[in-house]
């Protein structure tokens, strides 16, 4: 085809990519296009465009009135019906769809250029299948950018979600920060679980002692507590209070004590524990550590 008629075949591509071809031209684009690279590239771009379309946003339920909004689009949408052709009529014949002539000269018969034969042109008549397809690209075009806006609006209440956490966690750290920094003095150490992995941190000062957990489990406020415990010169660990963990991300969480001292131990041990109440020996030890300054 000349460069100036490829115009239509690269129409074509993009139709072929989105599966949206009326029979006739997907046959004359289906012999076009296994010779011709830049429709093979148009294709190929198409797919990989609607494909990234597809997949790249996070899954989202659009809301009640994004869904009416749609519905409302699509009503009002001119819908084109798919043209029905009488069962006895024949297929056109091979010889009857041609590519456009590569220069100004008459085509011989075989649809090779040569002197004897008219002119013809390929370009389908006003009216056929083609026409339909450009009539029908605004519409699948306006489909695919309703969907689009959707999937955006939803992208953006997944990002105003995400921020708001994101705020909330900053909060939250900000007043941990604020209570660790009082004024006195305080023994700082951080607990490990029997894995090696770092779970919370013990704060202790003469009359109180918190723990910022990041990593211990929430557990049963009915059937369970943690105990802190204080461990010195080995001798066996000394039950400081009792407090839960009430969720898995950051936070802090002061143990209640009636004792004081509890800033001298060198190290502190945490356990879980049936009941509501501290034992006299840690029953299940999740997590210990040695002071660290």
């Amino acid at each position: 085809a000349r460069d100036g008629d490829h115009e239509t075949y690269d129409e074509l591509a993009v139709g072929w990519a989105l599966h949206a071809l009326e029979p006739e031209d997907e046959a004359l684009f289906g012999r076009h296009l296994p010779d011709c690279t830049r429709c093979a590239r148009t294709v190929a771009e198409t797919s990989e465009v609607m494909a990234v379309v597809a997949t790249d946003l996070p899954p989202a339920e659009p809301s009640e009135e994004s869904r009416h909004r749609l519905r409302t689009a699509i009503k009002d949408t001119e819908q084109v019906q798919e043209p029905v052709l009488p069962p006895d009529q024949p297929a056109a014949a091979d010889d009857e769809i041609r590519s456009f002539p590569t220069s100004d000269e008459p085509l011989a018969p075989g649809g090779r250029p040569g002197a004897g034969a008219p002119a013809t042109a390929s370009r389908p008549a006003a009216g056929s299948g083609r026409g339909e397809w450009r009539r029908r690209l605004p519409a699948v075009l306006a489909a695919v950018a309703a969907a689009l806006v959707v999937a955006l609006g939803a992208w953006d209440v997944a990002l105003s979600g995400a921020r708001a956490q994101a705020e909330a966690t900053a909060r939250d750290q900000a007043h941990i920060m604020a209570a660790l920094l009082s004024p006195g003095q305080a023994t700082i150490a951080p607990v490990s679980d029997p894995n090696g992995r770092p779970v919370a941190t013990v704060v202790a000062r003469h009359a109180q002692v918190q723990v910022v957990t990041w990593g211990l489990s929430a557990n049963n406020r009915i059937a369970t507590t943690y105990v802190a415990w204080g461990v010195r010169n080995g001798a066996p660990p000394v039950a400081l209070g009792t407090f839960d963990v009430v969720r898995s991300g950051m936070d802090l969480r002061t143990v209640g004590s009636d004792r004081t001292g509890l800033n001298v131990f060198s190290g502190y041990v945490i356990s879980i524990e049936p009941g509501r109440k501290a034992p006299s020996t840690p029953t299940d030890m999740v997590a210990n550590g040695q002071v660290t300054s």
